[in-house]
């Protein structure tokens, strides 16, 4: 089974790359995030063409922000929507849905950004986290969590810690929170196959970023543990990045069982010009 999660920046914006990336990488599972549509425009923009493909979806929006969805051909029963006791900004946000694909509790996420750690969304963030916890750990055998955590997990996923003092993504509120999420028995799968390696899934759009490889590790596959023993292959998808209107984010891409692509991680392909942090090893 390959299942890949991507936050595409606006579903619409996206449809030109999304289509032929499905075509492509053939995934059985997606979790996007950042549709920005509602229920009713994204089943009429994407309805025909995932049914063709095989794939059943699930959609939680909006409209114009936020928006998750799940993409399957290998099942999608007891489908909800948003975490149960979540909480709102001030209303619920459409930023979880879950589903049971081929045994496996998939959950795509879009955490809240938290803007700055003394902006009051920041507190909804860490208390969105908690919420999180306490859905996943009914389902902490079987639980997939894929999605943009807005979480940068340690400073090797980051490329310059420096830049980000004081920001969000980076503190410990935040660090704590996710590794709650671990605590269940989850593991983050791209960390565990390439720990040493510099890996990231977001470059800003600004200042030649991408192709400097300055990016972030944000978005994450966290399995629990019969589901990571089955990694065959762990990756990001940087070639989704690339060429005419991209998101701002990567997929990436876990193989469970076999690995159609071989072991080629934990960049594809990796940076033609990355700038390194002072004292980082690669």
């Amino acid at each position: 089974m390959r299942i890949a999660t991507w936050n595409v920046n606006s579903v619409r914006s996206r449809m030109p790359r999304l289509l032929p990336w499905l075509d492509q990488r053939k995934p059985d599972v997606v979790c996007l995030q950042e549709t920005k549509l509602d229920n009713d425009s994204f089943t009429e923009l994407l309805a025909d063409e995932l049914a063709g493909r095989g794939y059943e979806f699930a959609h939680h929006g909006e409209g114009r922000w936020n928006g998750v969805a799940l993409v399957s051909r290998a099942g999608l029963d007891d489908v909800v929507l948003g975490l149960p006791g979540e909480p709102g900004f001030p209303d619920p946000e459409a930023r979880a849905v879950s589903a049971t694909c081929d045994g496996l509790r998939v959950t795509s996420v879009y955490v809240p950004n938290g803007r700055t750690p003394d902006d009051p969304h920041y507190q909804y963030k860490l208390t969105w986290l908690g919420a999180l916890r306490e859905a996943a750990a009914g389902d902490a055998e079987r639980a997939v969590i894929c999605g943009d955590m807005n979480i940068a997990p340690t400073d090797a996923d980051v490329w310059d810690p420096a830049v980000f003092v004081d920001s969000t993504h980076v503190t410990p509120p935040e660090r704590a929170a996710l590794a709650e999420l671990t605590k269940l028995g989850l593991h983050d799968v791209v960390r565990d196959r390439w720990p040493d390696e510099r890996v990231f899934s977001y470059w800003d759009y600004r200042a030649g970023r991408f192709h400097q490889d300055l990016g972030m590790r944000i978005d994450l596959i966290l399995a629990a543990e019969p589901v990571a023993g089955r990694v065959a292959a762990a990756w990001i998808d940087r070639q989704a990045r690339k060429g005419t209107a991209p998101s701002d984010h990567a997929p990436v891409i876990v193989d469970l069982d076999e690995a159609p692509d071989g072991n080629i991680g934990p960049m594809v392909p990796p940076p033609s010009n990355p700038k390194r942090r002072p004292g980082h090893p690669t």
